[in-house]
């Protein structure tokens, strides 16, 4: 079924489309102001959907698969991101959100990327099968998250410093 006839499929959709915009904002923008909780909860609703959804899809193998493991493992990063900040109760609760939330971002593009680069056998006229499929699926996520841990590996002590003791000035 295309995902243009499928409702689960365009809620999925829209709502991935909304999270990475958002989520993306709140990661470039200034931190704790009005617009960066906003958006914030936008990012963390759609991404509840995005998972929710995630979870109503079988399309691709038939059963529980991999991506549905990346959900798991999405709803973990963005709860482990929110409620520090929602009960406010550890030392370090901003500098806990704020990593949290960055690399619960980044395993959205993660995904993003995998699914792009999952698409490329049928732009290319390739026959697709399951070894070429994981084979762009990891190394789609491998060239993300490098990028991803190199740009955290470089700011981390600037945000360290920034937000320990949950200072946002």
């Amino acid at each position: 079924m295309n995902i243009e006839s499928n409702t689960v499929g365009i809620i999925h959709l829209t709502a991935s489309v909304i999270a990475l915009l958002t989520g993306l904002f709140v990661l470039t923008s200034i931190k704790g102001n009005k617009r960066h909780k906003q958006l914030g909860y936008i990012y963390t609703i759609a991404m509840i959907i995005v998972n929710i959804t995630a979870f109503m899809i079988y399309k691709l193998f038939g059963t529980f698969g991999i991506f549905h493991c990346f959900a798991i493992l999405s709803l973990f990063t963005l709860f482990a991101g929110i409620l520090p900040v929602l009960s406010k109760k550890s030392k370090n609760y901003l500098l806990t959100h704020f990593t949290f939330m960055y690399w619960s971002v980044v395993g959205l593009y993660c995904a993003l990327f995998a699914e792009l680069f999952t698409r490329l056998p049928i732009l290319l006229n390739i026959p697709s099968s399951r070894g070429i499929f994981s084979a762009l699926t990891g190394i789609s996520i491998f060239l993300v998250m490098i990028i991803a841990f190199k740009f955290f590996s470089k700011y981390n002590p600037i945000w360290t410093k920034k937000y320990e003791n949950n200072s946002i000035l």
